[in-house]
Formats: C-alpha cells, sequence, structure tokens
C-alpha cells in the first residue's frame, strides 16, 4: 500500500507507517512526484490541503486524514462522494488547546506582551503606569461549547470568573445566551467553534460594535471566524482593550499586516495543539486508524467523521 503524506507527522506515527506501506511525502519543501493511481490513504496536519481535485486524482484512494480536529483543509464532501473513509482525531488536542487559550487570557489581560518588551529594552519604569485586568469575577462568554470550550469553561471556573455560553449545536442549559446577549455581557469573549460557511466571519464589523470597549476578544479555533479587518479597524479605534490568537484568517501573515503590530495584540504561530504530548497522540493515532482501515480492521469509531 502507498500513503501519501502532505506534510511530515512526528517521527514515531511516520515510523508506524512505514513499517506497513511504502510512504510518500509531497509537502511544501519536498514536491516530489508521484503516481496518483497507487496512492490509498491521504495525511495532512493543518496546512496541506486535501482538496476535491487531488482525490479526484487518486483512483484508488480508501481513506484521507487530519492529524488533527478541524476538517477545514480537507473537502469531506468529494470524500464522502466517493465512499473514501475521513479519519481526524476528536478530543486529542482537548488539554493542550484549552490551556493555550486561558494562557491567552492572562497574556491579554496583564498586558504582556508590550511591558515585556518595555523591560527588554530597559523600561523598568512601565510599572509606574501599568493597569492590568483581573480575570476572577470577570465574566466569559465561550462561543462553541465542545469538548474545548466545555475545558476551558472548568478552568476558567477554578480562576471564579462567571461563564455564560453559546453554541450552535450543544442543547440549551443555565449558562446559554443569545450570541448577541453573550457579546453585550462578557469581559472576556473565547471563541471555540469549527470553521464552517456558516461560521465564517461570524464575529463581524456589527458583532464587535456590541461588545464592551474593555472586553478582550480570544481566539484559539480557526481565524476567518473573525472579520480581521474589521477586528483591526475596532483596536485601532480603541473599542477593544486587546485581542489574542493562536490563529489568523491568513496564516502566515504578510510582513507588514497591521493587526499583529499593535500593542495590545498577541498573536501566537498556530502552536496551540503542539506540545509534545498532544503532537505525538494526534499523529501516532491517526496514522494507526488509517493503517487499520487499509488492512481491513476497525479502527476508533470516534476516529471515523460521520458528517
Amino acid at each position: 500500500m502507498s500513503i501519501l503524506l502532505l506534510e511530515s507527522l512526528h517521527s514515531d506515527a511516520e515510523a508506524l507507517l512505514s513499517r506497513y506501506a511504502e510512504t510518500l511525502s509531497v509537502g511544501e519543501q519536498a514536491q516530489l512526484p508521484f503516481d496518483p493511481s497507487s496512492v490509498d490513504a491521504i495525511l495532512t496536519r493543518g496546512r496541506g490541503k486535501i482538496t476535491a481535485a487531488l482525490i479526484a486524482r487518486c483512483p484508488n484512494l480508501k481513506a484521507v486524514a487530519r492529524c488533527g480536529v478541524g476538517l477545514d483543509n480537507i473537502d469531506t464532501q468529494a470524500a464522502a462522494e466517493r465512499g473514501i473513509a475521513v479519519v481526524y482525531a476528536p478530543g486529542a488536542t482537548t488539554s493542550a488547546v484549552a490551556e493555550h487559550t486561558i494562557m491567552l487570557m492572562l497574556v491579554a489581560a496583564r498586558q504582556l506582551r508590550p511591558v515585556a518588551q518595555a523591560v527588554q529594552v530597559g523600561n523598568w519604569s512601565i510599572r509606574n503606569s501599568y493597569r492590568g485586568i483581573e480575570l476572577a469575577g470577570k465574566t466569559l462568554g465561550i462561543i462553541g461549547f465542545g469538548q474545548i470550550g466545555q475545558r476551558v469553561s472548568e478552568i476558567a471556573a477554578a480562576l471564579r470568573m462567571n461563564v455564560i455560553t453559546w453554541s450552535r449545536s450543544i442543547p440549551v442549559s443555565a449558562t446559554y445566551r443569545s450570541l448577541d446577549e453573550l457579546l453585550r455581557v462578557a469581559d472576556v469573549v473565547s471563541l471555540h467553534v469549527a470553521l464552517t460557511p456558516a461560521t465564517h466571519h461570524l464575529i463581524g464589523a456589527r458583532e464587535l460594535a456590541l461588545m464592551k470597549p474593555e472586553a478582550l476578544l480570544i481566539n484559539t479555533a480557526r481565524g476567518a471566524i473573525i472579520d480581521q479587518v474589521a477586528l483591526q479597524h475596532a483596536l485601532a479605534e480603541g473599542h477593544l482593550a486587546g485581542f489574542a490568537a493562536d490563529v489568523l484568517e491568513e496564516e502566515p501573515p504578510m510582513a507588514d499586516e497591521p493587526l499583529v503590530q499593535l500593542d495590545r495584540v498577541t498573536v501566537t504561530p498556530h502552536i496551540a495543539a503542539i506540545t509534545e504530548v498532544t503532537y505525538r497522540a494526534i499523529c501516532f493515532e491517526t496514522a494507526r486508524n488509517v493503517l487499520a482501515l487499509l488492512r481491513g480492521e476497525t479502527p476508533d469509531p470516534q476516529s471515523i467523521f460521520r458528517g
């Protein structure tokens, strides 16, 4: 069997695949030629795209896979139309992404970026004008209440934050609010929805205008959930107190991207799920489940995307 890797995986996952298959690498740096008719499975991580065109080129394709949770870089409809299994790793990134989310909240609330930069250039006196924000007692609005949103809620409760939620799919609970009400009330808004046509630019100029001027916006989901131009304008005009994110609408951003230059903005390079434990788990388990499918064995049921 032959497996096409669009990106490198954890070394343990690549070693597992190589024991059972001829592994072909066609990444941004390699661009190796390959015989589409020989490809049984295609694996990617976050940047390599498994498009309808790529799926169509591979007549014997049996599985496509994302070593991660979101499937916005796989054309799942094209795979379904061909009866091709879509494999992913739901739940594997929950703890790592939730921890990163809380870290970004604290960074934004305590204005860590500008004060740390000031100390680096010898400006210890910045403390004389510094005023941080305590999260205890603040209202956290969680948009998207799946596994990651729920874990963020648990940690926030330990910080004595008041949690309210909005979700497209979770039943109404005591913490549920309409999206507009959540945006009006929350001191911190954290995004945890999947990127779909329905959630693209879910947070635009209208939604940003509903938020408190002193509110913080956190995004560890997908960059395109926010209208980035509208966000940049809101921050530049002083409408929001800060923005911290692990994702942007365009990754990596252009060198002159104005959003990332703002003092009240902190952006990490899409690394929330890349801890040693989580990175190995999402790669190794996805590879194991793909091999199970190809060998006629039973993969973990939760690893198969059902649409």
